[in-house]
Order: C-alpha cells, then sequence, then structure tokens
C-alpha cells in the first residue's frame, strides 16, 4: 500500500510538472496579445473620427458601425448573413413602410480600390430583396470602372472619405455615439466569417508572412490577409 501511495505522489507531481509550464506559457501567449492590442490601440484618437481610424475598424465592426448610421439617419435596418463571403445584407426600410427599398453592403479597408466583382454581387441581391436601389459603403476607395457599373444600376457609392464628411455632419452627439460603438472594445482585429469570433495573427511556415487565421484551426481555415480586413 506504501509503494501504491508512493507511485501516486510521483505521478501527481509528474503531471504538476508537465501541466504547469504549458498553463503557464498559455497565459503568456494570452498576455502577449492583449499587450499587443493594447499598442496597436493607442495609436489611434478615439475621441474624434478619423480617416486613419475609420480605415482601421475590423470588417465586423464596420458592417457594425455602417448600420448603425442609418439607423441615425432614421431607417429601420434588418441584417441577414447568408452571403459566401460572410458580409452582411443590410436591408433598410424608410419609416412608414412594409417592405425595404434599399439594400446596403459594407467592404472594409483594404489596400486596393473596390472594383466591379462586389457591385455585381450587391447588384445580383437587389431583386432577390425586392428593392431598386442599393449602396456600397467602404472605408477604402473605388475603381473608374466600379464608379460607372454603380451609375447605371442605381447604387449609390459611399467612400471612405465621404463617410467621415457624413459622420462629421451628424449632430455632435449622434456622432460620439457612434464612435463609441465603433471603438468598443477590440475593435482592431478581425472576426472570423465562418465562426463568428476574434482571429489571431500567424505566420506563413514557409517566408514567415503575417495573416490572420482563425483560432479554430484546422477545423476552420478562413484567413486573412494583414494588408486588408474586408472580407
Amino acid at each position: 500500500m506504501r509503494d501504491l501511495a508512493l507511485v501516486t505522489e510521483l505521478a501527481r507531481m509528474l503531471k504538476t510538472a508537465i501541466v504547469l509550464p504549458f498553463s503557464l506559457l498559455h497565459r503568456s501567449v494570452r498576455s502577449v496579445g492583449e499587450r499587443s492590442q493594447a499598442a496597436r490601440r493607442a495609436r489611434f484618437d478615439v475621441t474624434k473620427w478619423t480617416l486613419d481610424l475609420l480605415r482601421h475598424l475590423e470588417w465586423r465592426r464596420f458592417e457594425e458601425l455602417c448600420t448603425a448610421y442609418f439607423e441615425t439617419l432614421g431607417f429601420t435596418t434588418s441584417v441577414t448573413r447568408s452571403r459566401a463571403d460572410g458580409g452582411a445584407d443590410i436591408a433598410l426600410r424608410v419609416e412608414g413602410a412594409d417592405t425595404a427599398s434599399v439594400l446596403v453592403h459594407c467592404k472594409a479597408w483594404s489596400a486596393y480600390p473596390i472594383g466591379l466583382k462586389p457591385l455585381q454581387d450587391l447588384f445580383a441581391g437587389m431583386a432577390p430583396a425586392g428593392v431598386g436601389e442599393a449602396v456600397l459603403v467602404t472605408s477604402g476607395r473605388f475603381t473608374q470602372p466600379a464608379a460607372e457599373f454603380a451609375a447605371k444600376h442605381k447604387i449609390e457609392l459611399l467612400d471612405g472619405a465621404r463617410l467621415l464628411s457624413e459622420l462629421a455632419g451628424l449632430i455632435p452627439e449622434k456622432a460620439l455615439a457612434l464612435l463609441k460603438l465603433a471603438t468598443k472594445g477590440d475593435f482592431l482585429t478581425p472576426t472570423c466569417p465562418s465562426c463568428s469570433i476574434k482571429m489571431i495573427s500567424r505566420k506563413s511556415t514557409g517566408e514567415g508572412r503575417p495573416f490572420w487565421g482563425c483560432v479554430n484551426y484546422p477545423g476552420c481555415k478562413q484567413t486573412f490577409s494583414t494588408a486588408g480586413l474586408a472580407p
């Protein structure tokens, strides 16, 4: 019995020796991530709207900002997520109307101007949504072909500079409320479109290229380039 007790105690000590370092490592990684996030947040003045701040909002937070912006204008919004890229269909209904009249898509910051494909996707969704008009909002900018396509299909374009101007033109209390919504918590780390949780920074095994990956990998293989947060 004494030998059994000794073996049990040795097993317990061995388990503690193995688990403790991994536990400490997990807390260390989380702590580094939190410090990194705090450092990134410190780059921005969250007391006022700037184009730099607008462009660094992660894509899901940017959609939430756009939804709240249209509600501030007096629209009733209805949000669905049936798109293949995980983005939202935001249907706008004017006061007193029974059905939506405008469909909104949002594209967060990208290093490249928004081209034809997002406009074509938005146009394709107008008829199923039963609307005759649409709006594409981006914190970036649009190409000339995209602008020409939008003009032909009753799609209004709202780029980053114009959106910033629209926010600045709101009643100060409303603009501040939207600013607080946009910058609450972690507004920089992108959300996984599939799992709806914050992603983590990773590096490719070959070139060490940084990218955003889902914490549920390999079950979820969603990734974003660090050059742009739009899905």
